[in-house]
């Protein structure tokens, strides 16, 4: 293990934990408790709640007595546990509307998914686990409102990139005493690589020095992650709706083909298998629904979520169903495969989903949350378009056919939410960037990382050439941190928090920037 942890982190006693200390457990019906056969808090992992509807949420945690246990079981015994679960009301649990026992198996390493129905939508409630006797911290959680109610506002946070090897995870602890509705994550929630040198200037145990290929190594890599005060305070404090990116399984993966010149899994049956692994050990960490359970190396992670009609999130997958990308994985200025009208990075059954769900909607604002950015990204002044390819940059039929898809289908307001780029852009999306004369369609918002790249600067090269090669670019920075964002019936607000620094613990927090969109007028404007 880490041999830094302090012992407020190994406690975990944020505002949560320490609510579960001195709640105690007298609340509880003792006559449906089952004994966990190994002594030792199982809630070292702490708890979560993700995917609200308005009459419900999913509830998770996982037990761990030993989280950095080598084979990745946790310290748990290679049987079922029986966990107890309450929702409350309050949080001092006078008032509980929900009881109930799950079973952690260790086929899901000992993680559960209760899924919670019946709920008052648009309301708080407060969640607690038991099992052998140890209660867990407490956890708020909230309902989303009435499908056809005409909510006032919205208020979200959204994150992405959190490599523990760059530095500490302070962004979260911002983000937990934020006044929201739901954590959206883009993506990057692990790196697959070996953390044997980090910015954070600790030692670390041998075993997290390898790069993350099978499941009890991505058990472990979970661990080392959420055993992160801040990430756990964050994920007790607000339901989270999240989506992976590459480093979950593997960087700049497509599909069923491995990252270039990468040993052993260039083998697509081997491959698969690691691709199965992960997502294995995704699920058995993040609060998901049954509906998001693996099948082997396949997940269904795109879905959409109501905010009465006042928004629609819609969760995408650009991973699983895109084809390989053009010309290698890099990029450069000549690649006309990157404009062949067969190339997908959405698949053809997501991407005609996603296009009936602009029709179908009667939502004033219509939310993508992305992984990789959707805007062109010239990186060299001049007449040469100098991309990436392995965003939309590479699969421009793709960005084409959703942006005037938009347009075409009477889309009120089109708002894209990113991660991945360790930097944060507001720009407009042009409906097609070849044409100098294309109209603005749509708007993105672009957020940096919440540790990679260590601690980064407000401008740097990036920003200066992007800036000067891309019109629609209305801002640039590379700091770490997050976007809040609040949404109401006139305007979408995007208030860029950013930190100082990340390769030491407990940097403030402030807003860089913000920028609106109006409704009915499409394209970043000053706040």
């Amino acid at each position: 293990m880490v041999t830094s942890m302090s012992r407020r982190q190994a406690l975990g006693l944020g505002s949560a934990g320490a609510a579960a200390v001195l709640l105690g457990t007298g609340a509880w019906n003792a006559a449906g408790a089952f004994a966990a056969p190994k002594a030792g808090n199982p809630f070292t992992l702490g708890v979560a709640s993700g995917d609200p509807a308005p009459d419900g949420v999913v509830l998770w945690t996982r037990l761990a007595t030993d989280p950095f246990a080598v084979d990745g079981q946790g310290g748990m015994p290679d049987k079922p546990v029986r966990v107890e679960f309450e929702l409350a009301r309050d949080e001092r649990f006078r008032s509980v509307v929900r009881r109930g026992s799950v079973v952690a198996t260790p086929e899901l390493g000992h993680s559960v998914h209760p899924e919670i129905h019946g709920l008052a939508p648009n309301h708080v409630y407060y969640y607690r686990f038991r099992t052998g006797g140890e209660t867990s911290p407490v956890g708020r959680t909230r309902t989303l409102p009435p499908r056809h109610s005409n909510p006032r506002q919205l208020a979200f946070a959204f994150a992405s990139c959190q490599a523990w090897q760059d530095g500490y995870f302070t962004a979260f602890d911002h983000i937990a005493a934020d006044d929201l509705d739901f954590v959206v994550h883009l993506g990057d929630y692990i790196y697959e690589y070996g953390v044997g040198a980090n910015k954070r200037g600790v030692t670390v145990d041998p075993r997290f020095t390898t790069e993350t290929f099978d499941l009890a190594r991505y058990r472990l890599q979970y661990s080392l992650y959420k055993v992160e005060g801040p990430l756990r305070n964050a994920h007790a404090a607000h339901p989270f709706i999240t989506t992976f990116d590459d480093h979950e399984v593997e960087n700049n993966w497509a599909g069923d083909i491995s990252e270039i010149d990468k040993e052993p899994d260039q083998d697509r049956a081997v491959f698969r298998q690691r691709r199965a692994d992960a997502f294995q050990a995704m699920y058995e960490n993040l609060p998901l629904r049954r509906a998001q359970t693996p099948s082997g190396p396949d997940i269904h992670i795109y879905r959409r979520f109501n905010y009465g009609r006042l928004a629609d999130l819609t969760m995408l997958d650009t991973r699983q169903y895109r084809d390989d990308q053009p010309c290698g994985d890099g990029g450069g200025t000549v690649c006309d495969d990157r404009f062949s009208p067969d190339r997908t990075i959405l698949g053809a059954k997501q991407r005609d989903w996603l296009l009936k769900g602009f029709s179908r909607s009667d939502a004033r604002w219509q939310i993508l949350g992305n992984q990789a950015p959707m805007g062109q990204t010239d990186r060299a002044p001049g007449p040469a378009v100098d991309v990436w390819y392995d965003p939309w940059d590479g699969y421009v039929a793709d960005r084409n056919r959703v942006l005037a898809a938009a347009q075409d289908r009477g889309v009120r307001n089109l708002v894209v939410i990113t991660g991945d780029r360790h930097q944060n852009y507001a720009w407009d999306l042009k409906r097609d960037y070849a044409d100098p004369t294309s109209p603005t369609v749509a708007t993105e918002f672009v957020g940096t990382s919440v540790t990679s790249g260590a601690d980064g600067a407000d401008m740097n090269s990036d920003g200066e050439k992007f800036l000067a090669a891309n019109p629609h670019m209305k801002f640039f920075n590379a700091q770490r941190g997050y976007v809040r964002v609040n949404v109401n019936r006139d305007r979408w607000q995007s208030d860029y928090r950013v930190l100082p620094f990340v390769t030491k613990p407990d940097a403030p927090v402030s807003t860089r920037a913000s920028f609106v969109v109006e409704d009915r007028i499409p394209g970043v404007q000053n706040a």
